[in-house]
């Protein structure tokens, strides 16, 4: 009421300066920018001026004055009512007693930036101004003690809007906060009015006159008076209570509930500062109301609203307060709980239905688990499945559910969701289906989500569709149409043999999914191992040979055991025909599946398979390829064919000579009259002297149908041969004999007589001999140059020399043999004549008896001395002369 304006701080230290001569009316301090500007007066007189300060800069230790002007409209002299500013600073705005509203327009700091007008003009004060922001659109809220109006100021000529026809007194309007969307509250005596800038919003019949609103954190704060009985107060004095008191009600409109209301003597002000509020009296002093933290208040305020039942309240403004979810979760589950004892089932299950992803789901199902409340179970596990928050359990009890229910609608619903908005364990959907019943809406879901086994497990064995079932099997990847064919083979194949072998045969060549929309060659197909597959053809021995002939025709180089089987396969068939005709055929067919040379690794298995299917010209092959010719010529014996006998000891006996004796003692053993083959087999025996002639005797002479007719000429052509050998042995050595004489004899003469030599040519180059000449006692006569030449040794003469080395070489050969007696007993086992290989190492020495000497007796030197010289005449050693 001096000029002065006085600052007080959080530390309560009060401060001023002198803005005005006279007196201050009005303050408006900025919230975002230290710019205070105040209305006053400087002179007597109807004459308000505004001023613009500046907090942050100084002048003389004063907030700097940025702008002063006259606030009245135009010449007309009176008093300043209300005042705002818009905190863009580009809209300022004052009130006056007459009813008129001056409006600036730009920079409220500057003088050159801003344009003043008459915005609003009546004949009722005006009693509260706002300005609101909601985007780009800037709007005025104006009210008198009679009516409302709303200004638009971003379009041009300012249009307005009457929103009511009654007012409020000074003070007693206030801008919300966008809790409540910025709507313009007005406090009339009865009721308190939101408005929008376009119509007027709820109401609330808030008694008593109003005195002061203020709008602060979401709250609305009401001073009024009230003669009613109050409760008394601490801020109240003990002899007020006769006098009108004055009440502060602070409001939550949002959750409809008083926070707060006390009584007051003769409230100056109520101040929103430092997160507190601040209640100025008359009396001179501030009263601080602090706001309770937000649990505090929650837990307050819920056990009240808890005791009346009010949950909704409860949600509300724990909501507006922003409580956690676990909070909130609590809330809806003692909601529930209420709702559910008083018998509301359906109510309840949404309380409960608001608890998923906080209260255990087990806590909700167990109280809803009797059938008379399924539906509302039913909901609950829905719901809990959108939020995909079930499990297995939860899946399996809410396909129950439908189930129990024979709600198809929603089960097809439930189940036909797209892939990405599975929210359920889809293998437990399918066993729960199957079970009951519901076998179509399993193999959608099989196939849906790829569960293949599942899918064929209900198809071939509930729902027995096996064409299906086959189908799908063709589309599915290579490894699990390989796998599914190895488990559901043998059923398919007992119910529909011919596609199941039509698939196999695509899967074990060249496989590729029938739903593959590759183009070919974009992808190589991939081969199973046809061998595993022989097992799914058990009881189906059509189908298996149309597989495996199949197999052999397409791949060459398929597992042994399809040619196995196959062989085998072809045996039984063979077998057990009866008509020649087919017989013959399949006779055809096994020998040549034999003669394939699939077998030689396999050589046993095929001859017992042979052998135990009797298929005799399968054994004799077998044993031809594995050269068991005794056992060929054995099984022409056991079945009397005597002329098969001699065939084969014909066919093989170079390769294996004892086939003829074997046939020998065959025949011999005969009591029928067998000659004629014996005849034979000697004759082969005579050939190729394959038997003594004592053994051939011996043989026969078991036999008592065979005389000796049978071995006359046998026996005559062998002595004969002997004979022919006896004399040819005779004239041998005869003719050794005179080539020893002989040898002797030039012996003799070497050590006797003088060695003449009288060639006159060259034994090499054969020209005229000359001096320097080597001689040789063999005769033999070389220039020296010759011989240097061509002489490979100095001692041997070049022309005896090849001759020489071979004699010297059977001598080495002969010494070398001599203690080989493995080798002898090998040659004498296989020698056709034992004898002869006898002698020929009886004549290498083999047999001599090894003498050591030491020291030779003096009447032996002189024939030591002889054989010496015989040996080296032998080996022509030569002496030059």
């Amino acid at each position: 009421m001096e000029g002065q304006i006085w600052f007080l701080p959080r530390s309560l230290q009060l401060s001023s300066f002198q803005a005005y001569k006279l007196r201050v009316t009005h303050l408006y301090q900025l919230k975002q920018h230290s710019i205070l500007v105040s209305v006053g007066e400087d002179e007597e007189g109807i004459n308000p001026l505004v001023k613009v300060w500046n907090l942050e800069k100084r002048d003389g230790g004063n907030p700097l004055c940025t702008r002063i002007f006259p606030a009245i409209p135009g010449n007309k002299p009176t008093v300043v009512s209300c005042l705002t500013v818009h905190e863009n600073l580009n809209f300022m705005a004052i009130g006056f007693a007459d009813g008129s509203v001056v409006l600036t327009k730009g920079d409220i700091t500057r003088d050159r930036h801003s344009k003043t007008q008459i915005l609003h003009e009546s004949g009722y004060p005006v009693t509260g101004l706002a300005f609101r922001q909601s985007g780009k659109t800037t709007h005025l809220f104006v009210v008198t003690t009679e009516n409302i109006q709303s200004y638009m100021l971003s379009v041009k000529d300012y249009p307005h809007l009457e929103l009511d026809t009654h007012g409020c007194g000074l003070r007693c309007s206030s801008l919300s906060d966008p809790s409540q969307d910025l709507q313009f509250v007005v406090a009339g005596n009865e009721c308190v009015y939101l408005y929008q800038p376009d119509e007027r919003g709820p109401c609330f019949a808030f008694e008593g006159q109003k005195l002061i609103v203020h709008w602060y954190r979401g709250y609305l704060i009401v001073v009024s008076k009230d003669r009613k009985t109050s409760p008394k107060s601490e801020f109240a004095g003990n002899e007020a209570q006769n006098l009108d008191k004055q009440v502060l009600n602070i409001y939550d409109l949002c959750n409809k509930f008083i926070a707060y209301s006390s009584i007051f003597d003769d409230i100056v002000d109520v101040l929103a500062e430092w997160g507190s509020l601040y209640v100025l009296t008359r009396d001179g002093k501030i009263h601080v109301l602090q706001e309770k933290d937000t649990q505090t208040k929650l837990e307050a305020c819920k056990s009240m609203l808890f005791r009346k039942n009010l949950f909704e309240m409860a949600i509300n403004l724990a909501k507006s307060h922003h409580l956690d979810s676990d909070g909130l979760s609590e809330i809806f589950r003692q909601y529930g709980d209420h709702l559910y004892n008083k018998g509301n089932h359906d109510g309840a299950i949404q309380q409960y239905i608001r608890t998923i992803g906080k209260l255990e789901p087990s806590y909700v199902i167990r109280k809803f688990l009797d059938a008379q409340r399924i539906h509302n179970l039913t909901a609950y596990l829905q719901t809990l499945h959108l939020q995909s928050l079930a499990n297995a359990d939860h899946t399996t009890l809410l396909l129950n559910c439908y189930t129990k229910l024979k709600d198809s609608s929603k089960l097809e619903e439930f189940i036909k969701t797209s892939e990405s908005e599975v929210r359920f364990d889809v293998e437990t959907a399918i066993k729960v289906l199957r079970q009951a019943g519901y076998y179509s809406h399993a193999v959608y879901l099989a196939e849906k989500h790829a569960h293949h086994e599942w899918y064929l497990k209900i198809q071939l064995e509930d729902i027995k569709n096996y064409q299906e079932a086959l189908r799908y099997i063709g589309k599915l990847p290579f490894d699990q149409a390989e796998s599914n064919m190895k488990r559901y083979g043998k059923i398919l194949m007992h119910h529909v043999p011919n596609k199941t072998t039509e698939l196999l045969k695509i899967l074990c060549t060249d496989y590729r999914p029938s739903g593959d929309n590759e183009g070919p060659g974009m992808l190589e197909g991939k081969k199973a191992n046809s061998e595993e597959f022989i097992p799914v053809f058990a009881n189906n021995s059509r189908e298996l040979k149309a597989f495996l002939e199949h197999m052999t025709e397409v791949q060459a180089d398929s597992p042994q055991g399809v040619y196995d089987t196959l062989l085998e396969l072809r045996l039984q068939n063979w077998a057990h025909e009866q008509n020649e005709q087919v017989k013959e055929k399949l006779h055809t067919e096994a020998l040549t599946l034999l003669k394939s040379g699939r077998f030689k690794t396999v050589f046993d298995k095929a001859l017992v398979l042979c052998q135990m299917h009797n298929f005799k010209d399968g054994v004799l092959y077998l044993y031809e390829q594995g050269k068991l010719f005794q056992q060929i010529i054995h099984y022409h014996m056991q079945n009397e064919q005597y002329k098969k006998v001699i065939e084969v000891c014909e066919l093989y006996g170079d390769q294996e000579a004892c086939l003829w004796e074997q046939a020998l003692g065959y025949f011999a053993r005969k009591e029928e009259d067998c000659k004629e083959y014996i005849a034979a087999v000697l004759k082969h025996i005579e050939n190729k002297n394959l038997m003594p002639p004592l053994l051939v005797v011996q043989t026969l002479a078991h036999n008592s149908t065979a005389t000796l007719s049978v071995i006359k000429d046998y026996l005559v052509n062998k002595l004969q041969k002997q004979s022919r050998q006896i004399e040819q042995d005779e004239e041998r050595i005869q003719k050794y004999r005179e080539e020893t004489t002989r040898i002797r004899q030039e012996i003799e003469e070497l050590k006797a007589s003088p060695k003449i030599f009288q060639k006159t040519k060259c034994s090499i180059c054969t020209s005229a001999l000359e001096l320097p000449s080597v001689h040789f006692l063999c005769g033999h006569s070389f220039h020296q140059h010759c011989f240097e030449s061509y002489s490979e040794s100095d001692s041997e003469c070049p022309t005896c020399m090849p001759e020489n080395r071979k004699v010297m070489d059977m001598i080495r050969a002969q010494e070398q043999k001599r203690d080989l007696h493995d080798q002898f007993q090998h040659q004498l086992k296989c020698a056709n004549d034992g004898f002869s290989v006898v002698a020929d190492y009886f004549g290498r020495g083999v047999f001599n008896k090894l003498t050591l000497i030491t020291d030779l007796p003096p009447g032996k030197a002189a024939a030591t001395i002889e054989a010496g010289l015989q040996r080296e005449l032998l080996l022509h050693a030569k002496r030059s002369t």
